[in-house]
């Protein structure tokens, strides 16, 4: 159990990332997680964590404004203090995001800028300020994308700036090294959840297509992608580092 060692995850309320807090509380680990604007969703999650006999606090935050990143770090190190009895953080996962669905010819540049600000400039950065936090061994799990492997129609505003994460990956573990500090990158396959409109949950076409197309024969669920992420968070994976681990029940190999 990691009963005094705390977890940050964005964009923790809803879908994969509130599927990563649940294994995670379950592993022992006190969690604080982020949400956009559903702090009904929030609570009930917070809620859902303490039920397993750990501690839990939801924070607003939206990745895409990186000006209120330092009142979000302020305001992470408040309850920090008052509710975990502590001043370090043990792992952090940067989570948060959304899809875009438009093909190259007719992508517009605010696309562009919006998928930028939420899936690079946002880990970069939040990773950055929380650097300092961060105790020795300590563990940063960045969340990628199957697409960065294989390429679909219409997804590349979204599949370009999750390869720079995986790039991203690798200069953070090395640079985060000085303080013993594990990076690793967790890249999903397709999986049944509300992201992009929850056509991989609600298409069945769209569903059976992509179990057609991967080894095991079945589309993910969150439980295949929340149980790794609270793996790669604890230190039963210690000795793993830099490393991208694509978890998609082999699609299109």
């Amino acid at each position: 159990m990691e009963a005094t060692k705390t977890v940050l995850v964005t964009g923790g309320s809803r879908g994969l990332g509130k599927n990563m807090v649940l294994q995670l509380a379950q592993k022992g680990f006190n969690i604080i997680l982020t949400y956009n604007s559903r702090k009904d969703e929030a609570d009930q999650v917070v809620a859902a964590i303490e039920a397993t006999g750990v501690k839990a606090a939801a924070l607003q935050l939206d990745v895409a404004h990186a000006n209120s990143f330092d009142a979000f770090v302020l305001s992470l190190q408040k309850v920090l203090t008052t509710k975990f009895n502590s001043t370090e953080l043990w792992a952090v996962v940067n989570n948060a995001g959304m899809g875009a669905y438009s093909r190259i010819v007719d992508a517009g540049e605010t696309t562009l800028d919006l998928m930028y600000n939420i899936h690079v400039k946002a880990p970069f950065l939040l990773s950055q300020k929380l650097y300092p936090l961060l105790s020795e061994h300590a563990a940063v799990l960045n969340i990628s994308s199957g697409l960065t492997r294989f390429s679909l129609d219409g997804y590349a505003p979204y599949a370009i700036m999750k390869g720079a994460v995986d790039t991203l990956t690798k200069y953070q573990a090395k640079e985060f090294a000085a303080k013993k500090i594990r990076v690793n990158v967790l890249a999903p396959g397709a999986i049944e959840t509300d992201f992009g409109g929850g056509a991989v949950r609600d298409n069945k076409d769209l569903n059976s297509f992509i179990a057609s197309q991967t080894a095991l024969g079945r589309v993910g669920v969150p439980d295949d992608i929340g149980s790794v992420a609270a793996f790669l968070c604890s230190s039963e994976s210690r000795w793993i580092n830099a490393q991208r681990i694509e978890v998609s029940g082999g699609i299109h190999i």
